[in-house]
């Protein structure tokens, strides 16, 4: 009986090439499943598969200069667009966790669902190659890259240079709150500008709540 289960046919469908199922379990396998190897070191390998193939994408259909080619690059390959890509491919109902994992939902969480979706980038690399990959890659990111993810400058640097444009200090962040456990995490962050004002946001990282306190402080005195 396979490994996988269910997981074959899905990864099947969705291009993967699996050929030691080991692998693909590992990819799955967060490490509240108990089990010997989960997905963290594949997810390490999948971060640089999936950067590179995207760089080399953008290098290839855009004209930009190296700062917007960055921009985009960071857009797109971020914790949020892993995931969201994760969820539009059912990836949820394939993650394998532990009892108090599932109960405290980890299998919705951005962290969770944006490593292991690099971790099968991974686990397909190594089963095949890095064109293989990229095929993939392409398959699944068509919609975004084609998209406006990461044309407009990044909030914190929106507001940076919004405060450096009315001489102001730079903006300060401050962690108010931590709840959660690590799969499930939730930052509180707040983020001021001297003599201007504060705005606090939430996020299931320290960067994403970062830069949603950024765009909310923008809206509210940019």
């Amino acid at each position: 009986m396979s490994e996988l289960g269910e997981s074959r046919a899905w990864l099947d469908r969705i291009g993967f090439t699996v050929t030691d199922e080991a692998l693909w379990v590992e990819a799955l396998t967060h490490g509240s499943a108990g089990a010997p190897r989960d997905y963290q070191r594949l997810e390490f390998l999948g971060d640089r598969v999936l950067g590179l193939a995207i760089a080399e994408w953008l290098y290839r259909r855009e004209e930009g200069a190296e700062g917007k080619l960055a921009q985009r690059l960071n857009a797109l390959v971020s914790r949020t667009a892993c995931a969201r890509i994760a969820h539009e491919i059912g990836l949820p109902d394939h993650v394998r966790l532990g009892k108090q994992a599932r109960d405290d939902g980890a299998q919705a969480s951005e962290n969770v669902l944006g490593d292991v979706m690099e971790a099968l980038l991974a686990a397909n690399f190594l089963e095949t190659s890095f064109s293989a990959t990229r095929e993939i890659v392409h398959d699944l990111w068509g919609e975004a890259v084609s998209g406006h993810a990461g044309h407009s400058k990044h909030p914190k640097s929106a507001l940076q240079e919004w405060a450096a444009g009315n001489r102001r200090k730079p903006p300060e962040y401050e962690v108010v709150d931590r709840a959660g456990p690590d799969h499930a995490a939730k930052f509180t962050i707040r983020v001021s500008v001297h003599n201007v004002g504060e705005v606090e946001a939430s996020g299931s990282s320290k960067q994403d709540a970062e830069t949603e306190a950024a765009r909310l402080f923008m809206e509210k005195f940019g």
